[in-house]
């Protein structure tokens, strides 16, 4: 298993983390396949579904037997419950949409890397110093803005900091989070969008995902 700090500085050196879930066993398989042919090496799937866990676990299987340096993280994890199935299934790393602070507690006694959700000071600050986090989800980003960045990086210089949630494809807005200070950004529905995924259309899915990948290196 990767340490904390090689998942770390994998989600940095790409730039972004592309999230999704989708209730079809086949699909996540092939947009994970097709996020991989794009040159994505980590992905938070996200617990956001009743087939999430078993679908998980497929996702693991495959990364095992065909994409052996994929990192393999689930996100939206609340509760311990939510822990113990994914630490169990195999989870590279654990992502809360908020500051679900049970779940941090196990990451740490386990070992694994947790990105917490934040939306104000005092949440990050409260991580940083009782959870000795390092890395934080600004979340939602799209409600709090690059200027939040700016406005609160300089009490926080040991957190590295990655909006989620309503982060578009353009280049100004890419642009204008790592202009702020942000490390990475979280890409969801704005990439892999539900319609894209029912519709299986894949090679859209291929062609955006290069194309964030250049707004990103274009962006930093």
């Amino acid at each position: 298993m990767k340490s904390k700090q090689e998942i770390t500085d994998a989600i940095i050196t790409q730039g972004m983390l592309p999230l999704f879930y989708h209730a079809d066993k086949q699909v996540s398989l092939d947009a994970v396949k097709t996020l991989y042919k794009a040159g994505i090496r980590v992905i938070e799937y996200t617990n956001r579904g009743v087939a999430a866990l078993e679908n998980f676990k497929v996702l693991k299987q495959l990364q095992q037997t065909e994409l052996p340096d994929l990192i393999l993280g689930i996100g939206t994890i609340k509760t311990p419950q939510d822990f113990d199935d994914y630490a169990f299934a195999g989870a590279d790393f654990f992502i809360s949409p908020v500051v679900a602070e049970e779940v941090g507690h196990l990451a740490i006694t386990n070992n694994y890397l947790w990105i917490p959700g934040c939306m104000t000071p005092t949440e990050i600050d409260k991580v940083a110093r009782y959870f000795d986090v390092s890395f934080v989800k600004l979340f939602p980003a799209n409600v709090l803005g690059p200027g939040f960045v700016s406005a609160v990086k300089e009490l926080f210089p040991g957190v590295k900091m990655m909006p989620t949630g309503g982060v578009d494809m353009s280049a100004d807005n890419i642009s204008s989070w790592f202009k702020a200070g942000v490390v990475a950004v979280g890409m969801g529905s704005k990439l892999i969008s539900p319609q894209l995924l029912n519709e299986k259309n894949y090679n859209q899915l291929y062609t955006d995902t290069l194309h964030a990948l250049e707004l990103v290196k274009e962006a930093r």
